[in-house]
């Protein structure tokens, strides 16, 4: 008795690695474990059945006073749940704690499994023995190797397109016997797998159980954006972007808002913001909207399913969706020459403008006679008058325009109201343009 506890005061140094020199006779029928605490676990597909590494040993099996054997490479005399302890020479050498695992095999119902879907998550239930496997350590500390669940099953994940499946797991505690996972939103069933990585390393088949297939309840939406394109090279305007969370363009702006819903939604509602006040409402699938004026906009989709409402959602989150759209600012720049030669530079007398509502230019050569007009901001002088090219040399311009940020009543037809578009913007000429100057003309 005293050569045993003499022993056990020295399995404090014995535990703080793993083992080192016992290991299983047939490597074939273990699955070794180690755990966090440096603990060594053999799990046996049968008895269990050692061999010291280090030749002839003393085998002692936990709290007892006797030895399982003495000076022995071998032994089979071990039974599953002991802690085994090597000793030579008064030392000992390693510990380790052995099963049959087969005295643990957890047992599914398979008719039993079934899963909960609400609106925020998934709860999917089992039903079966699941046989702790526990063991005291060397500090007399009760310890539970747990049995490990994984959940598989497919969901939907947005691809920066559309909404494709995409296969998903979770891994849990087995013993639990609940798992719980995010809300699905696309038609998937759910597989039940334990103990895999044990099972596999001990020659054994791995079980799995499938339920049958559920029907989606929550609901999820992206936002996708669809502007008017204007901004081609030959427009002198910014390219307008698509699908993305900050459309930044000049106004005006018609852009196509897309909810891109996953299949359980039915209801739909929409709301387009200027800072904190409501432009509009709707509850189509898809929305089509003009910004007219400059500023910071956002439109906030949120999508709701025949089970799932407001009052029974508690995150909303993954329900709402949302852009922001930036509109600019009026400009109108009048270049000074151009050189209509053909080489695709510079070949149109254009200006470059951003958020216009309303243009029209004039162009006049030395003598005062009009030779070219437009209302379109987008189009340019070519350098001809009718079909033949125009004489190079001075031309002279004259432009009237409004932009979206002046004043709604302001026009440039009169320099009165031109005054009181000025006035009452408070920013000198603020979207109004009466410009007038030179544009030379080279070949």
């Amino acid at each position: 008795m005293r050569k045993l506890l003499s022993i056990f005061a020295l399995l404090v140094t014995a535990t703080t690695m793993w083992s080192l020199h016992i290991e299983p006779t047939d490597p074939t029928k273990v699955c070794p474990v180690y755990t966090a605490d440096r603990d060594t676990i053999f799990l046996f597909n049968g008895n269990p059945e050692l061999r010291s590494k280090i030749g002839n040993v003393n085998w002692w099996r936990t709290l007892n006073t006797d030895p399982i054997q003495t000076d022995a490479e071998e032994t089979s005399m071990a039974n599953s749940g002991d802690r085994v302890i090597v000793e030579k020479d008064g030392q000992v050498l390693d510990v380790v704690y052995v099963f049959n695992y087969n005295d643990y095999k957890p047992t599914i119902d398979t008719d039993k499994l079934y899963a909960d879907l609400t609106c925020d998550q998934t709860h999917i239930f089992i039903n079966g023995n699941v046989p702790s496997i526990t063991y005291v350590d060397t500090f007399a500390q009760t310890k539970t190797l747990a049995h490990e669940g994984v959940i598989r099953y497919t969901d939907l994940a947005w691809d920066g397109e559309q909404w494709q499946d995409s296969a998903a797991s979770k891994t849990f505690v087995l013993e639990q016997k609940h798992v719980q996972l995010p809300a699905i939103a696309g038609e998937t069933s759910f597989t039940l797998t334990w103990d895999a990585t044990w099972r596999e390393a001990l020659g054994m088949e791995v079980d799995s159980i499938e339920t049958t297939t559920y029907t989606p309840i929550a609901a999820r939406t992206k936002v996708t954006t669809e502007a008017t394109v204007r901004g081609t090279e030959e427009e002198n305007e910014v390219d307008r972007p698509i699908d993305i969370k900050v459309l930044s363009a000049s106004a005006p702006l018609e852009v196509v808002f897309h909810s891109n819903p996953t299949p359980a939604v039915r209801f739909f509602d929409w709301n387009i913001y200027r800072g904190s006040e409501l432009l509009a409402n709707r509850k189509d699938q898809d929305v089509r909207y003009t910004f007219y004026e400059p500023g910071n906009y956002r439109a906030v989709v949120t999508v709701r399913s025949d089970s799932c409402n407001k009052e029974n959602v508690l995150d909303p989150a993954p329900y709402t969706d949302s852009v922001q759209i930036k509109t600019s600012n009026s400009q109108l720049l009048v270049p000074n020459v151009f050189t209509p030669n053909g080489d695709g530079k510079n070949d149109e007398f254009r200006v470059l403008y951003t958020s216009l509502r309303e243009f029209h230019i004039w162009v006049y050569n030395r003598w005062g006679k009009l030779v070219y007009e437009s209302t379109d901001p987008s189009k340019g002088w070519d350098g001809n008058i009718g079909n033949r090219p125009a004489s190079a040399g001075a031309y002279y311009y004259v432009v009237r325009a409004m932009g979206t940020d002046a004043a709604k009543d302001a026009t440039y037809h009169s320099r009165q109201a031109y005054e009181k578009g000025k006035k009452e913007n408070g920013d000198e000429y603020l979207g109004i343009y009466q410009l007038s100057g030179d544009i030379n003309l080279l070949r």
